[in-house]
């Protein structure tokens, strides 16, 4: 069974073999993260380490049974309560509701582990799979999005409030 986890030093290993596997297909519906990224994985992977330990996002992948990594799903840009959710899943298991599911884990954590409020995520409009994940996910359109932010593409914001279980005072 596919168990979501934080990113750890470990990982760096299956965190590059997923990005090879799929960069072909990440390509068509996502901005390539470019030969730059492959070339000086080692120095980036120890970047994100660093920015995860300082506390400026939570990056997680979902490992299956044999140690691969099937997705990679990240809160970046964590401020106050709020922070920005990507995500992208190996092309052998999309259709299958893997990233959906693992966004609704991710929600969950984001709340309880993170103590968030609000995510929001971008989504090409081309990217019909992307939005229909973030929709079952409980996140709702709220407005377009830069193309800046993906990679020149038209596309949108959305954004789900998250349930703390924490009562409010009044």
């Amino acid at each position: 069974m596919p168990e979501l986890k934080r990113l750890h030093a470990g990982h760096a290993p299956a965190v590059l073999a997923f990005e090879l596997a799929n960069r072909a297909y990440f390509a068509a519906s996502v901005p390539d993260r470019g030969d730059d990224f492959f070339d000086r994985f080692t120095d980036r992977y120890s970047a994100l380490l660093a920015e995860q330990e300082a506390g400026i996002c939570a990056f997680h992948v979902l490992v299956d049974d044999d140690g691969s990594v099937l997705g990679r799903f990240n809160l970046v840009n964590i401020e106050e309560d709020t922070a920005e959710l990507g995500y992208r899943v190996a092309q052998h298991v999309t259709g299958r509701g893997v990233a959906s599911a693992t966004v609704r884990e991710l929600c969950r954590l984001s709340a309880q582990r993170y103590g968030l409020r609000t995510l929001k995520a971008a989504a090409a409009r081309e990217n019909a799979a992307s939005q229909r994940v973030l929709t079952k996910a409980g996140f709702v359109l709220i407005g377009p999005a830069d193309p800046a932010e993906l990679g020149g593409k038209p596309g949108d914001w959305y954004r789900r409030d998250l349930v703390t279980g924490r009562r409010r005072s009044s």
